[in-house]
């Protein structure tokens, strides 16, 4: 008599446990934990600098959620998981929003009327030069032109903690810096003075020559454009147009 065989698996029966697909089911998971915290950092690392970026991570978010959950749950079950994820990832990134630091405000600094400073007395003109270093941050700005000064007219600390020195010529438009002046400036401002920002201010135009002496020695001329448009507060104040020159000893 013959052995009897057994049937088929029986209707309604699951697929047998298969070991290499359970484990590649959990690696799949693994990574796209690793995925999900990558993301949420970089939304909230992002989120206050570059909202597009941080919005792009929480689109990568549930999509990812999403693709997983209509393999193992269906369109319906992926839905409703994904609509809670995304009101989720809104909370995070907006509680992050609420604890960033507020930006701290530039202070612009206030236009002055019109000056002519050309039809000003040499000393009324350090002092307006004077007033324009407060106005722009330097506190401390004081007249310190004289005899003996030395090249040293105005003297004050930059808002960024350097020592300003700021040296007045109050010239006639027909007259102009040479490079002489310059020279003389460039040899007291660091070495006597301790400038850390040198600028010199003239009511009349620069020669060549002086221009190209200033750019070798880091010395900011401002001529009668430049004093207009820093007055009426169009440009930067003039010690941040070039960078402090470091003195090499011996």
């Amino acid at each position: 008599m013959g052995i009897p065989t057994r049937g088929g698996a029986r209707k309604g029966r699951g697929p047998a446990f298969d070991v290499r697909r359970t484990a590649f089911g959990f690696a799949l998971i693994a990574v796209l934990i690793c995925g999900v915290g990558l993301m949420v950092r970089t939304a909230l690392e992002s989120a206050g600098r570059h909202p597009v970026v941080a919005g792009a991570a929480v689109a990568g978010l549930v999509a990812g959620i999403v693709a997983l959950l209509r393999v193992r749950r269906g369109r319906r079950a992926a839905g409703r998981a994904a609509e809670a994820v995304v009101e989720t990832a809104y909370d995070v990134v907006d509680a992050a929003l609420e604890e960033l630091p507020a930006s701290e405000a530039v202070a612009v600094p206030e236009p002055l009327p019109p000056v002519d400073y050309a039809a000003m007395d040499p000393y009324d003109f350090e002092e307006a030069v004077a007033g324009l270093c407060r106005r722009d941050g330097c506190a401390d700005a004081e007249v310190v032109g004289g005899a003996g000064d030395l090249g040293a007219d105005v003297v004050a600390t930059t808002p960024d903690g350097r020592r300003l020195v700021v040296q007045c010529k109050r010239y006639t438009c027909g007259n102009k810096v040479g490079s002489q002046d310059l020279q003389r400036f460039g040899g007291t401002c660091y070495a006597v003075h301790d400038a850390e920002a040198a600028v010199i201010v003239s009511t009349g135009d620069f020669t060549e020559p002086a221009l190209e002496y200033a750019a070798q020695c880091g010395i900011v001329c401002v001529g009668p454009e430049e004093l207009e448009a820093w007055s009426e507060g169009a440009t930067p104040p003039p010690w941040y147009a070039g960078a402090p020159v470091e003195t090499v000893e011996g």
